[in-house]
Parts: C-alpha cells; sequence; structure tokens
C-alpha cells in the first residue's frame, strides 16, 4: 500500500490540485447528474452534458500549468465575489425598505442610502463628493 501512496504523491507533484473553480465545477457536475436523473426524458443530453463541468475539473486538477490555472481560479473568485456583494445589497434594500431609500452616484455608481420621508433633499457622495437632488 505504501508504493501507491509514494506513486500519487508522485504523479501529483507539480499540480495544484482541488481549487474553488475546480470545486464549483464539480458541484455543477453533480447537480446536472441529479437533474438527469430526475429528468429522465432528457437523460441522455443532460447526461452528456453533465459530463462537461466533470472532464474540466478533472483536467485543472490535474494540470501542471499552475499560473494559468490560478489566473482562471481568481477570475472565478472575482465574479463569485461580486455576485455575493450584490446579493448582500439586495438583502440589505430588503431589509431597510421600510426606512431607507437606495439611489446610485450619477458621477462614481456608488450606492447612498438615505432615509425616507425627509421630501428633496440634497445628497452629497461621500466618494466623489458631487451633489445632487433626490425626493426621498
Amino acid at each position: 500500500m505504501r508504493w501507491l501512496m509514494d506513486w500519487l504523491h508522485n504523479f501529483m507533484a507539480g499540480r495544484r490540485g482541488m481549487d474553488q473553480l475546480s470545486f464549483a465545477l464539480l458541484l455543477c457536475y453533480l447537480l446536472l447528474a441529479l437533474l438527469s436523473r430526475i429528468f429522465w426524458l432528457l437523460y441522455l443530453p443532460l447526461g452528456l452534458l453533465s459530463l462537461v463541468p466533470l472532464a474540466f475539473a478533472l483536467f485543472r486538477t490535474l494540470s501542471r500549468d499552475l499560473a494559468r490555472r490560478s489566473a482562471e481560479n481568481e477570475w472565478f473568485l472575482q465574479r463569485l465575489r461580486k455576485g455575493a456583494a450584490w446579493f448582500r445589497t439586495q438583502q440589505m434594500k430588503f431589509r431597510d425598505r421600510k426606512t431607507h431609500r437606495y439611489f446610485k452616484c450619477p458621477n462614481c455608481s456608488n450606492t447612498l442610502r438615505v432615509p425616507k420621508g425627509k421630501g428633496k433633499i440634497c445628497i452629497t457622495c461621500p466618494v466623489c463628493r458631487k451633489e445632487f437632488i433626490r425626493k426621498t
């Protein structure tokens, strides 16, 4: 059994292994495989489609091109952070919907929160110092 562990250690030398993108691709494969079992009429096309993220995850895991795989993973993490920030903003807007209004700065597109029920007010963006008037 020790020889197998040594062989595996030597085989994986210089390879990155699983990262966040590979793990997400593996979850995508599992979801598509489950959907192909549920919707058995579409079993063949969905079953074959589910193999694409599995093959890409395996390719990424076994690749020795660490710079390119790191760049791909960083691209994925940036998109993931943007999506998470968008969901947090939507959650905050929903939570504060009775007491505050949200506006975008016309200059820098920063999201600003102002209290409701103040009538027409002059809002100053804290980032770019642009002033604009909105009704709350």
